[in-house]
């Protein structure tokens, strides 16, 4: 246990206090009331986002820590609201918790919600890739259902333990972040390894007992929406979600570089690329016209039409044998046509 002494500041010179730092990095405060002869301490539990607190003020709204580290020169401003976040909520598990809980809930039906707009256009219906097949709205709310029930009963309890996983495997959620490179190139690993765990487990799904007893629920809609990214058995969920949350835990258990903030961007993104691959629509501006490899809608969508191939979530590579199945698709059609 390390012991360090510090004066408090000029708003309260009256003070000194005593901050234990503790193996889980969890700052204790003893304050010590400089103007009585037998001081009493007071025990202040303080966020661990933050290495130095000395001329910080007590807080009791988010402003109120925002203001503490708007003095802060060396963070930038995405820093000092998320130090503010931890500073504020003062539990660093709840703060984890609560914060990848809402971002989840948030980011999805954000990411949602336009796409079932988008659904209820008749203009949009050209870009639609199964355009005779607009889902319903009963198909809509009963999807949203399940999703939520999934949401709140599969997914929402493996998060209330992830901070304490952080810890205890070296995922640092202090500020400042790491330099932008390092977040771009965990990001780009992070989106080649849960390809490859996508696909495979994903293809593995689709044999005997598997697709009967697990997968099969996630294909009862051929022609797939935004809201069905999510729609699965929780053995499903659980299964493709570790290539999503498993993979960073691994990664960081090797190396011991890997910070939070990190990882909520690549859940953030594995979200709207999800989403973005259920929605049914093909744009000429979608990301595959510029970078070739990249999965996206019309990729997903073949697979949820035909039920084999495309078990890839982000690229294209993986299905290096998909043009010689649709060869012999064709040629097999044809046989039957003659």
């Amino acid at each position: 246990m390390l012991i360090k002494y510090r004066r408090a500041s000029s708003f309260a010179k009256s003070f000194m206090y005593t901050e234990f730092q503790t193996r889980s990095y969890r700052r204790i405060a003893l304050i010590y009331d400089g103007t009585s002869q037998s001081p009493t301490p007071k025990t202040i539990m303080v966020s661990a986002v933050y290495h130095n607190y000395a001329g910080f003020s007590n807080v009791t709204t988010f402003a109120d820590a925002f203001d503490n580290f708007s003095r802060v020169t060396d963070l930038n401003y995405v820093e000092k609201l998320w130090a503010s976040y931890y500073y504020w909520i003062n539990n660093d598990l709840f703060a984890t918790g609560l914060f990848f809980f809402l971002m989840h809930e948030i980011m999805y039906f954000g990411r949602c919600l336009p796409w079932a707009i988008i659904d209820r256009i008749p203009y949009f219906n050209k870009y639609k890739i199964q355009e005779t097949k607009v889902p319903s709205n009963k198909e809509q709310w009963e999807c949203l259902k399940s999703v939520l029930i999934s949401h709140f009963m599969v997914e929402a309890f493996p998060i209330w333990f992830f901070h304490p996983v952080c810890e205890k495997i070296g995922i640092s959620f202090q500020v400042p972040f790491p330099p932008w490179w390092k977040v771009a190139m965990h990001l780009s690993i992070f989106f080649v390894l849960e390809d490859a765990w996508h696909y495979w487990f994903h293809r593995g799904l689709h044999h005997g007992v598997f697709y009967k007893y697990i997968h099969k629920q996630h294909h009862r809609y051929a022609a797939p929406f935004g809201l069905a990214a999510e729609y699965a058995h929780p053995v499903e969920v659980a299964l493709l979600g570790l290539g999503t949350v498993g993979i960073p835990i691994v990664w960081c258990y090797f190396t011991r570089d890997l910070h939070l903030f990190t990882i909520s961007l690549w859940i953030c993104l594995r979200l709207f690329q999800a989403v973005d691959s259920h929605s049914g629509y093909e744009f000429p501006w979608s990301l595959h016209h510029f970078l070739p490899f990249w999965a996206g809608a019309d990729h997903h969508d073949e697979h949820h039409h035909f039920f084999i191939g495309s078990y890839a979530s982000s690229f294209r590579w993986w299905d290096f044998g998909k043009a010689n199945r649709e060869k012999r698709m064709k040629k097999n059609a044809e046989k039957k046509i003659q």
